[in-house]
This record gives C-alpha cells, structure tokens and sequence, in this order.
C-alpha cells in the first residue's frame, strides 16, 4: 500500500467520522453533549478534513470564543453549530470578532451570516477583483455622484486640522452609503444608495421585524453603519464575477435576511460540497431543500405522485417514474460543463482552477451552475489533498 492509498483511507475514515454526526440525535448516549464537547471530540477529523490553509487549532478556539459570546447558541442543535463553523472554514472566513462570519440562533437552529468584511475577502479571492471597500457619507461631507454614458463619485469627507476627516457627530447624520471595486485591469465599478433605500430594505428584513414585534434591539439598532456599509458591498457583488465561496456566503447572506432556513446539511458541508439552492427568477434561497428524485425513489418506490424540484428549482406534483427525471445530478453533464470539467480536471493549482470557474460561472444558472460550484469544490479539495 503506498503512502498516497494510506492518506487516502484515513482522510475518508475521518469525513465519515464526521458524517456520523448526522446519523444521530441529540439524545444519543454517544452524542457528545453539547457543541464545545463535539468540536474537542472530532477535532482529529476536523484537522483532515479542512483545507490545507486553515489552521484547526485556530479554528477551534475562534469557534469556541463565537460560542461562548452568544449564550442562546447552547439552545441550538450543536450539530448545527457544527456545520455553520465548518462551512465558515470551507469559504476560509472566521466567525466572531474579525467580523467576517457570525454564528447566530435561528430557532433552535444556527445559521451562519457573513459580515461585510468576509464578504470583501471573497470578493478579492475571486481572482478578478484587486480591491473593494464601502464608506458611509454624512450631511456636512462633499458628495457628487454622477450617472450616464461617463459615470463618475466623488467623496470628500468634512475635514477638521490639518486635513484630518472630523468627528462623526461634526460630520453629522449618515446621508447614504456607497460601494466601489476595482478589477485587475484597473477599471472600476461602483453602486450608491441613499439612507431611505437602505431602510427601505432593512424594514423588509425578518430579522429587524421580529426584533420590533418582541420590542428587542437588533443590529441595525446598534449599528445601522456597518449594516448600511453590508448593505452597499452585498448589492456591489451582485455585478461582480463570483466565486463559488462567494456565491455561497451571498446566499447564505439573504436566507437570514429573509428569515429563512439555510439547509446546512453537514454531509455537504464536510465534503466541501454545500450548494444553496437559488431560485432564478428572485436570486433568493429556497427555504428548504427540494425533493429530487433520488428521494421519491427511496420514499415512494411504488410510483405514487410526490413533490419534486423541478429544473428550475421549484415544487411540481409528478408521478414516481416521472421524478427520476427532474434530479440535475441524476442526468448527464452537458458537452459545455463536460469540456469545463476536463479544464478543471487539468488543473494544478487553486489559483488556475479559480479563474477557470469564474470565467465559466458567467455562463451558466440554475441546475448547471449548482454542478458546476460542486465540481469546483470536489477538484478544489483534490488540489488540497496533493499538496
């Protein structure tokens, strides 16, 4: 047996160490009890199991800090916990502090909700974009946007001795905020909105509503300016080229924003294999995963009708014979993602596969996308394993 088939057998022993969490139930005796003792238990496997970049003793002791801060966690299944920490780490954000990533109770559920600056590192981890950043424009500052065939925005923040941008209360009340990124070859892109737009969607967000209806202060309470700041960066990486990560953190972002389950499977999340399900029409995440026909074949093997997700995403009545046709990863690739495939298959670095796939996204939605991120990652974690 050679040293590659040895490292082989043990890195598939700990994914389905891993994957065994999921096969209990909270109340198990051999459950550990609780997420800290779950993530000391499993911390071997978690090491294998990890990109190669990230650091699991780090990790675990960020996770564990994030935990502790937000007491109602412990409410949580610790499995979710589990799976939002993992998948925090697969798109190399860390949760807590930095302000990349935050772990936040959703039921008894945890969702995972990428902040600002996570989603400016994964902006600038696509490949294609050099820099990006967003900035907050007071009353008594100097703004001048202009629109068109020749756009330009300017910003010239009111200034007190020596030069120096004055004191937030001197600069007064925050007027709107706006986002720019700049691509490799030098151009640049940018979005500004107004304070009224930037209420308009936090008044829509389940998050704030609820916070009002149980008279609790949220976070856009007590930081209107880094969710105004959020606000600007998410809407900016609509328009940019996505990285899976990217991608995924984007949908992870706007299922909390709706209120909605974010289907942290913690198979997926393990093998790196987490793909949202989006509807193409809204840009938004299902709230629960579809059922495909690999699920009516095990549910309903007689043939009787069941709900399925069709190619688009959404739930349609079909009979069982019929559902066999409407799971995406049941079907043959097209010759398009084949071709892209055997791309990725050649490639010999994250940094040629990066750029592969963010060419190739562009071109593709709905179910070939969805393949295409699961491509990605399972060539990504190939490259990981080889070097």
């Amino acid at each position: 047996m050679t040293v590659f088939s040895i490292f082989l057998e043990v890195n598939t022993m700990s994914l389905q160490a891993l994957k065994n969490i999921n096969r209990t139930t909270p109340t198990d005796a051999e459950q550990p009890k609780g997420f800290p003792a779950m993530l000391e238990q499993f911390k071997g496997e978690i090491a294998r199991a990890l990109p190669k970049h990230i650091n699991p003793d780090r990790m675990a002791r960020i996770a564990l800090t994030a935990f502790r801060m937000t007491p109602k966690l412990g409410e949580c299944d610790p499995r979710s916990v589990f799976a939002a920490v993992i998948q925090s780490s697969q798109m190399g954000l860390e949760v807590g502090l930095m302000g990349e990533a935050h772990l936040v109770p959703f039921g008894n559920q945890c969702q995972l909700i990428p902040g600002y600056t996570g989603l400016m590192k994964l902006a600038r981890q696509s490949g294609l974009v050099q820099d990006i950043y967003a900035h907050e424009v007071r009353v008594n500052d100097n703004f001048t946007l202009k629109l068109g065939m020749e756009r330009s925005l300017d910003h010239e923040p009111l200034t007190t001795l020596g030069g120096f941008p004055a004191a937030d209360d001197e600069r007064g009340e925050v007027a709107g905020f706006y986002s720019v990124a700049v691509f490799k070859d030098g151009s640049r892109t940018f979005v500004a909105m107004g304070r009224k737009e930037v209420e308009k969607i936090r008044d829509n967000s389940r998050g704030y509503q609820s916070a009002k209806r149980y008279k609790k202060e949220s976070v856009w309470d007590s930081d209107f300016t880094a969710m105004g700041l959020k606000t600007a960066i998410r809407r900016l990486c609509k328009f940019l080229p996505k990285s899976p990560e990217l991608a995924s953190a984007l949908a992870l972002d706007a299922a909390a924003e709706q209120g909605k389950a974010q289907n942290l499977n913690l198979t997926d999340v393990i093998e790196g294999n987490y793909a949202p399900i989006i509807d193409d029409e809204t840009g938004e995440i299902a709230d629960a995963k579809p059922v495909t026909s690999r699920d009516a074949r095990q549910s309903r093997p007689g043939g009787d009708p069941v709900e399925v997700a069709d190619a688009t995403g959404k739930k349609v009545k079909v009979d069982g014979v019929s559902a066999i046709a409407t799971d995406p990863s049941d079907q043959e690739p097209s010759a398009r993602l084949k071709a892209i495939y055997e791309q990725m298959a050649k490639a010999t670095s994250t940094d040629v596969l990066d750029e592969i796939y963010v060419r190739a996204e562009g071109d593709l939605d709905g179910p070939e996308l969805e393949a295409l991120m699961r491509e990605y990652r399972t060539c990504k974690a190939a490259i990981g394993r080889l070097i």
